[in-house]
Formats: C-alpha cells, structure tokens, sequence
C-alpha cells in the first residue's frame, strides 16, 4: 500500500500516508454511486484485512503474477458485463468520469482513461468474460509506453476509446503539481 517511487523521494511513511487519504477518498465517492459495484483489488494479497481499507466495501485478492496478469484476472473475474478498474493514485477521479467510461465501453470497445505521463488511470472493457488471448502482455508498466503498449494488446477491442486525460501521482514533483491545482 505504499506508491515506493513517491516514496523513495518524500519517505515511505508520507508517501503511504498519502496514498492510504488518496484512496480512502476516491473509494468513499466511488462507492456511493449505485450504478456499478465497487470492489477493491488488493495486493499484496494479506492487505486484504488492512483497517487502512474504508469498512464496509468488498474486497478481493489480485494473487500472484505482475500487473497485467493481475489486471486481465480481475477483468475476468468481475465479467460479464462491463468492468473497470481505476487506479488509486489519481486525485480528481470521481463517479463522473467512471461514469463516462462505462458509457463509452458500451459501444463494445475498450477504454483507456490516460494520464499525462503515458501511463493510464483508467481501463475498461465491454464484457469482463470475453477478453482478447494475451490482454497486458509485454506491456512496459510505470513509464511512457503502457498506454500504447496495453492498446496493441486490446485485440478486437481496439481501437480504445479515451476517457478524460488526468494526472497521477508517481513522483515528489507529481504531488506538488496535484497540489497546485487544488486536487
């Protein structure tokens, strides 16, 4: 639960401080929307008991692999309609924008919701159940390719439609521009 390059600039202690608000923020306004069904993909999977979790939202283990085979399990797993996963790091993101994305998914493609540094904060996809073979394959995480690279990987759910582009927190300079823009 600690974002370990934010961390490696402002301190591990500060950096899961704010990771754990960060989270605890979006999953409360997320989770009072009746539209879809909010439930917390956790890793490492012992955190799933974590007090740091806000009481009372379902909470499922993301089990072994790197990201994307976690990513393309809980897409699975969540299926057969339409499912998202949002990550935690982006102030600002809201049931407007989760909104949006299912909307945009309907039409039977995927979603990438970008972030301004080629990474992205949002996928979704049309039918949890019916993924392309080799989702997230090869995909370079945490630098300026996962955007694209994760598009190559979409199949016959390309091309991805875009949700709004917004700005994670990955670095010191990152939170003070989050900062200064009032998120």
């Amino acid at each position: 639960m600690v974002k370990t390059r934010l961390g490696r600039e402002i301190g591990m202690i500060d950096a899961a401080w704010w990771f754990r608000h960060q989270t605890g923020r979006l999953i409360r306004a997320v989770a009072r929307d009746r539209r879809w069904r909010t439930v917390l993909a956790v890793a490492p999977d012992h955190a799933i008991a974590s007090r740091a979790w806000p009481p009372g939202i379902a909470r499922w283990p993301q089990g072994p692999g790197d990201l994307g085979a976690r990513m393309a399990r809980a897409l699975a797993h969540f299926g057969p309609g339409p499912v998202a996963i949002v990550g935690g790091d982006v102030p600002g993101v809201g049931p407007r924008e989760i909104g949006r994305a299912f909307a945009l998914a309907r039409g039977g493609r995927a979603v990438l919701g970008p972030a301004a540094d080629g990474g992205y904060w949002l996928v979704a996809v049309p039918h949890g159940g019916r993924l392309p073979a080799g989702l997230f394959a090869g995909v370079r995480w945490s630098g300026p390719h996962a955007l694209s690279d994760t598009e190559a990987t979409l199949g016959p759910l390309a091309p991805a439609r875009r949700a709004a582009m917004l700005h994670d927190v990955d670095t010191a300079a990152d939170l003070r521009a989050q900062r200064g823009r009032g998120a």
